[in-house]
């Protein structure tokens, strides 16, 4: 399973910007998928997730200001940021959890998206 992301970029304080994250590989299904993130000298945290049915979850940092939604026909989760802050910097990271063609479970993660905002 291969993640792919875009969407990064620069942005100034109160921005938005709109990550997405395509899927592709031997996939039979999907179940959760979410969005990581990691600033400098930090541990990676927990931005949001959604499960296949829809149901979300977020960390409270970002509640209110983003949404992450899916589209399951194309395997792809999306991450709407709106009234970002300097300190959402850092580089985002997907990840999902899939079922495989052979029935196994795969966790994947994507390769990152650099997001800056300027204060």
């Amino acid at each position: 399973v291969q993640l792919v992301e875009s969407g990064g970029g620069l942005v100034q304080a109160g921005g938005s910007l709109r990550l997405s994250c395509a899927a592709s590989g031997s996939i039979f299904t999907i179940n959760a998928m979410g969005w990581y993130r990691q600033a400098p000298g930090k541990q990676r945290e927990f931005v949001a997730a959604i499960t296949r049915g829809g149901s979300t979850n977020y960390a409270d940092s970002v509640k209110g200001r983003f949404t992450i939604s899916r589209d399951n026909a194309k395997n792809t989760v999306y991450l709407q940021m709106n009234s970002l802050k300097p300190e959402d910097t850092g580089v985002y990271y997907c990840n999902a959890d899939a079922v495989l063609t052979s029935r196994s479970s795969y966790s994947a993660w994507g390769q990152g998206a650099q997001v800056t905002v300027s204060s």
